[in-house]
């Protein structure tokens, strides 16, 4: 059983080897030297070769464990190189891009940023599997398989030393028993000599004959000390043979079938730890596509028109205005052509150089109410200030539910604190809560009251017709019109404007001009009106080259909006500037003095 079992044994199915050479018998060296060529054929150079073949099992075992570490390092660096892409496009903490996630596209992306992050951190749990189920268990078990290899091969070594002492002992009690007989065998020779000489004398005959018998008693010790010692080798080399060395190499095959089964394990988890987190590697991938698919370019264009748009509605089909009357009247000061000519008469000394009205003069950021704006960017902005009061009232309410509850713990468990030491913050959170509070009841009032007054389409639509119908039925009505401001509030000055003098043309220059306008309006060349406008909600005019005006004030227009959004008017002859075109309604009528457009 056990030669069918382990087959390194291919020696006793050999012939065994003659203890015959060239026809005669060996000589006991001779016949030593045969036997233990054999013995050292039989187990010694086995023991070598399982030897180098069980090492290079081992570093075969490390190199794979050392191919799993690099890999499971490659891993750690992939994923620690997609989470800093991740984390190098995540949106800044700025209002910018706050504002920018309102988009489905950028909602969409930074989906894509956060699926990829969980990406990565699949790719983590690889490396750490690979370390916790590949590379940290051969570690171990490459130090138990050293331990019992090097365990294996020290009991053989210690059995093949063994039988190899005993039949050193073998051949030394077989010479002595050899020399024993050869002297047995001289004196014997010896003793019969001297018993048949006739001239020895009978003790020394004795004395030969004592010798003799006592040669032949060591050698009958001998032969029995071989005897016996011959038949103990060979119960030893018997179970050397049969038993020790076979059990020794099947532990080592034992052994070797455990490390090439160990490594097929460790090739099978390579396998498994990737497809454990495929599943989740493709639920990051749908999570991908799925916020792709929630883009919508409808939704996203919507968004830019409500952010943008002004609130204002268009202007209506201006009416046609009949220059022609004024050119069949007779040459006077108030035609076109005088009027041209007053033109070219100017003096050329000071060349006009336009101002343009968006250099600020007022350094703050507007009022708190953000009456300065248009009625709908008013509301958005009144709506933002609102969300971020409420805000802060959350982050500050749950503050102090926390400290409150600290408190509670401490008033159950004195030792972990002072009670008393919390109140002096509930109070300060409690002030500060108030006075959000307060300030959202402002700007909810402030919201309300735009939100009344957002001017519909009939109260918005720009008129054009002859400045005598319009002016006329806002004098009756004490201009008692209730119009938004840009900014939505309501004025409530009803006699506010100011009516308009007969006689424009006529007019003299100011005599000096207010400092702010100096280099735009030269003090003699004072333009011509070519209509009149009135004011359809108040402007501050704190930019330089422009002027304020108040709802429903009537006024002088010097000269048409080119494209630019502003129109310039005058109030007075020592008062002109530019105002937004969007807030006052424009009257070119015939009878407006004087009237020119220059472009």
């Amino acid at each position: 059983m056990l030669r069918r079992r382990s087959e390194f044994f291919i020696f006793l199915d050999s012939p065994p080897v003659k203890l015959e050479k060239d026809g005669r018998k060996l000589s006991p060296y001779e016949e030593y030297l045969q036997v233990l060529l054999q013995m050292k054929m039989t187990s010694t150079d086995q023991f070598d070769n399982l030897e180098k073949h069980t090492q290079w099992g081992i570093e075969f075992l490390e190199r794979y464990a050392k191919f799993v570490k690099e890999r499971s390092e490659i891993e750690i660096n992939y994923a620690k190189q997609i989470r800093n892409l991740s984390k190098k496009y995540q949106p800044k903490k700025n209002s910018r891009e706050e504002e920018e996630n309102k988009y489905t596209f950028c909602r969409a992306f930074l989906s894509t940023l956060n699926e990829l992050n969980d990406y990565a951190g699949q790719h983590e749990v690889i490396a750490e599997n690979l370390t916790s189920q590949i590379i940290t268990e051969l570690s171990r078990y490459l130090q138990d398989l050293k331990t019992e290899r090097k365990s294996h091969f020290h009991d053989g070594r210690k059995a093949q030393q063994h039988i190899e002492s005993s039949w050193k002992q073998l051949e030394l009690c077989k010479r002595k028993f050899e020399r024993d007989c050869k002297e047995a065998d001289k004196s014997q020779q010896h003793f019969d000599k001297m018993d048949a000489d006739i001239n020895v004398t009978k003790a020394d005959v004795e004395k030969a004959r004592q010798q003799a018998q006592a040669r032949h008693q060591m050698a009958a010790d001998s032969k029995n000390d071989y005897s016996a010692y011959l038949q103990k080798f060979n119960q030893e080399q018997n179970e050397h043979y049969y038993t020790v060395i076979p059990n020794i190499f099947q532990k080592l095959q034992d052994m070797e079938e455990k490390r090439i089964e160990r490594i097929g394990t460790c090739m099978k988890t390579f396998a498994d730890v990737d497809r454990q987190v495929i599943p989740i590697v493709g639920k990051c991938l749908d999570g991908m596509t799925k916020a792709a698919e929630s883009i919508e370019a409808s939704t996203d264009s919507k968004q830019v028109v409500e952010s943008y748009k002004s609130g204002f509605e268009p202007p209506g089909d201006v009416e046609f205005e009949d220059y022609g009357q004024a050119i069949r009247r007779a040459v006077s000061e108030t035609s076109l052509s005088n009027s041209r000519g007053e033109v070219r008469e100017r003096p050329t000394g000071r060349s006009k150089v336009k101002l343009w009205p968006f250099k600020n003069k007022n350094k703050g950021s507007g009022p708190e109410d953000f009456s300065h704006l248009p009625p709908e960017q008013r509301r958005k902005k009144l709506q933002g200030k609102l969300d971020e009061l409420h805000k802060d009232i959350q982050k500050e309410t749950d503050q102090r539910d926390a400290l409150t509850k600290m408190k509670d713990v401490y008033v159950k468990n004195p030792q972990m604190g002072d009670a008393a030491s919390v109140d002096p913050r509930l109070t300060e959170l409690g002030q500060n809560i108030e006075k959000l509070q307060l300030e959202v009841q402002k700007f909810e009032g402030w919201l309300a009251e735009v939100e009344e007054r957002m001017p519909s389409k009939s109260d918005t639509q720009r008129r054009s017709g002859l400045y005598e119908s319009h002016s006329s039925s806002a004098v009756n009505n004490n201009c008692a019109q209730d119009r938004e401001s840009p900014d939505g509030s309501y004025t409530e000055e009803q006699n506010s404007e100011i009516h308009v003098k007969a006689n424009v043309a006529n007019a003299k220059p100011p005599a000096a001009s207010t400092p702010e306008f100096d280099d735009e309006f030269d003090d003699d060349e004072s333009l011509p009106t070519i209509g009149n406008c009135k004011a359809l909600y108040p402007f501050d005019g704190h930019n330089e080259g422009t002027i304020s005006v108040a709802e429903g004030e009537l006024l002088y227009v010097i000269e048409e909006d080119k494209g630019d959004g502003w129109t310039r008017v005058r109030r007075n002859q020592d008062e002109e500037g530019y105002v937004p075109t969007s807030y006052v309604e424009v009257f070119l009528g015939t009878n407006a003095k004087g009237a020119m457009t220059y472009i």
